[in-house]
């Protein structure tokens, strides 16, 4: 691919993704978050959400009026031409809620279906992590690296759980219970893009969640795999299952995942 065209995405990308997180501290802890349910108490949308869809829709639709558009609040816009933005305008929306700053702007951009840029930005930190297919990954402009770490009980890692929870046993806490006693530490963020971003720089080793979409994990994914992790989808009846992690990390945690749904009457050995 014409390199120019991948530094003009990139460039445009990270230029909406800032704007869009201005316009998400403008409503961080204030009174005008307008907060509505989608799936249940636990599955949260609000103005903010809308408010930065909106800004980065609106700049795609006039600049490359013919790619198509894949985003967490208004789903599918199609395209003509074989690009297609991914976007989650605000991913760690129940963080955002709550007052906590670990929250992002996702936003990834694929070619024939392929990841070709990347770009997650953290705004109340001002962390901008980038990444281009073939050209390596940065936090603020400066390559990252994931970690060499070797040893599982020397990790930190993170996951997360399913907002239907609620409604199914399959919820993680059989993975956490296999996993939990083997790490140094283990960590619930609340945003699968700064999880993953945080693994490319080396943060964490290593980071696992049942069913997330692909908004969720498109920009940061390609940001992993550039900056040296591994990952892959290690259940496929559960949405997308996502482990990311460290070469060394990677194959300790994931002969520990379960592959299948999980069955109360069985009891989880570590």
């Amino acid at each position: 691919m014409n390199t120019s065209i991948q530094s003009r995405l990139l460039a445009d990308a990270t230029a909406w993704a800032r704007e869009a997180g201005k316009i998400q501290l403008g409503y961080f802890r204030s009174d005008r978050l307008e907060v509505h349910n989608k799936l249940n108490d636990a599955d949260i949308v609000t103005a903010a959400d809308k408010s930065s869809e909106d800004s980065i829709i609106g700049h795609i639709r006039a600049t490359y009026p013919d790619h198509a558009i894949l985003s967490e609040e208004s789903g599918e816009h199609e395209g003509t031409d074989g690009y297609r933005w991914v976007i989650d305008p605000l991913d760690g929306t129940t963080n955002f809620n709550s007052g906590l700053p670990l929250f992002a702007v996702s936003i990834g951009i694929e070619h024939c279906g392929e990841p070709i840029v990347g770009v997650v930005y953290i705004p109340y930190l001002d962390e901008l992590f980038t990444a281009v297919r073939g050209q390596g990954a940065t936090l603020n402009g400066r390559t990252i690296h994931c970690s060499g770490e070797t040893q599982l009980s020397r990790s930190v890692v993170s996951t997360g759980f399913p907002v239907d929870k609620d409604t199914t046993p399959d919820n993680n806490l059989d993975n956490v219970a296999r996993i939990l006693p083997h790490v140094r530490g283990l960590r619930r963020l609340g945003s699968a893009a700064v999880d993953i971003c945080y693994v490319a720089a080396g943060f964490l080793q290593g980071y696992w969640e049942l069913n997330l979409h692909l908004w969720d994990v498109s920009a940061a994914l390609l940001i992993a795999s550039e900056a040296g992790a591994c990952h892959t989808y290690f259940r496929h009846d559960r949405g997308l299952s996502v482990l990311a992690a460290a070469p060394a990390i990677f194959p300790q945690i994931l002969c520990r995942l379960a592959d299948k749904p999980f069955s109360p009457d069985k009891t989880a050995q570590p």
